[in-house]
């Protein structure tokens, strides 16, 4: 059985969140999950304790802009604190250059710095275009080239296969860097419609990368599709927690 704790990325129950966060949030400790990464800043600071009080999540990670980690510094860092999280990661990045790319490294770079003190780590969340060539090369690997070994590398598993990558060979490429890392579905069929283990991706292969060379401390199962995500969220955790890790 699969030893990692799985957390529930808000988003996917988007449709619930937004309007009422603690059934969200409800549905998903009903389904199993034992954290949720948030993502923004919805509400106010002190809301989201309550909402983890409530419902018996722990906060395994939050999405934040990365204009909100330098502009708004210390509101994201009370926030977190005020979580016990570790983790904040960049949701999203695109430019048109590898320079820039390399400037947004920096950036990741002087962040992680910032957090240090405070024992939280920031990273980076893909989408498809990190895939996606710019003068030669990947912005995922100019991304993880460029930074500091404390930044974590959050691949989304559905987001990278979705852009043409080979997920294992991404993941092999950068061992120990995967503290958090997106589970998400994807087929080339049906895109984000199913659910983990009814997709195309090789789940015991990743789970072996996560539980060996990883050093994950957080799956987050992340369901793209907008279309009943409760079952999908519901039927994703059962599916992995069928899973044996595979080399």
């Amino acid at each position: 059985m699969i030893q990692l704790p799985i957390a529930l990325q808000a988003y996917s129950l988007r449709n619930i969140y937004d309007g009422n966060p603690l059934e969200a949030l409800k549905t998903a400790r009903k389904a199993g999950y034992t954290g949720v990464e948030f993502y923004g800043m919805h509400f106010q600071a002190e809301f989201y304790p309550a909402l983890l009080r409530e419902t018996g999540l722990v906060c395994a990670g939050w999405h934040m802009p990365i204009e909100a980690l330098e502009d708004d510094f210390e509101s994201v860092l009370r926030r977190n604190l005020l979580l016990g999280n570790r983790y904040v990661c960049v949701p999203w990045f695109n430019a048109p250059t590898a320079d820039e790319w390399k400037k947004f490294a920096d950036r990741l770079n002087a962040i992680a710095e910032k957090l240090a003190p405070y024992g939280i780590r920031t990273g980076y969340h893909n989408h498809a275009h990190e895939f996606q060539p710019v003068d030669g090369l990947l912005p995922w690997d100019i991304v993880a080239e460029n930074t500091l070994p404390q930044v974590i590398l959050q691949l989304d598993t559905g987001n990278a296969a979705s852009g043409g990558a080979d997920v294992p060979a991404v993941l092999e490429k950068y061992p120990g860097r995967s503290q958090s890392i997106h589970f998400k579905p994807y087929s080339a069929a049906e895109k984000f419609a199913p659910a983990i283990g009814a997709d195309d991706l090789p789940w015991e292969k990743i789970l072996d990368f996560c539980e060996k060379r990883g050093n994950t401390e957080w799956i987050v199962v992340e369901y793209e599709e907008k279309n009943d995500p409760e079952k999908g969220v519901a039927q994703s955790l059962a599916a992995l927690h069928k899973l044996r890790p595979r080399g």
